[in-house]
């Protein structure tokens, strides 16, 4: 069964706006946070829906529960509306993946970060060796 469909919560997270982007795909579930900056209007929401949306990193799928959407009497729906209104944006496995895809760039970004110390280790290294060589040429 190929379900899929995308949610985006826009919420205030001290000081900014966030989009929560929440993809379901066969029971794959995937996050990315969008920081707005300012309130945003409806116009910069819709923008970023359009046009940066497949530009944003997703975190890697997790396993996610499918909901189940019945047909509701509108005064229910409202209610139920309400009801999330009240409730806090994110959900905890929302939050997990995001947690995920925050450690996943710090291992990157530590990996990146390794092999430039070590780049800059044998250039610094090499310009050392030849300057030793250059020394001893003349003699």
């Amino acid at each position: 069964m190929d379900v899929r469909y995308c949610q985006l919560t826009v919420y205030f997270e001290k000081p900014f706006w966030v989009g929560l982007f929440e993809c379901i795909d066969n029971g794959q579930l995937s996050v990315c946070k969008y920081t707005f900056g300012p309130e945003p209007k409806n116009h910069e929401v819709l923008d970023v829906v359009l046009n940066q949306f497949i530009f944003l990193p997703f975190s890697e799928a997790m396993v996610a529960e499918e909901k189940v959407k019945n047909r509701m009497n509108p005064k229910r729906m409202h209610r139920a509306i309400n009801r999330q209104k009240k409730q806090p944006a994110i959900g905890t496995k929302s939050q997990q993946a995001l947690q995920a895809q925050r450690e996943l760039r710090k291992t990157e970004r530590k990996k990146n970060s390794k092999k430039a110390k070590e780049a800059f280790k044998a250039t610094q290294f090499r310009l050392k060796q030849e300057k030793r060589k250059q020394k001893h040429k003349g003699h």
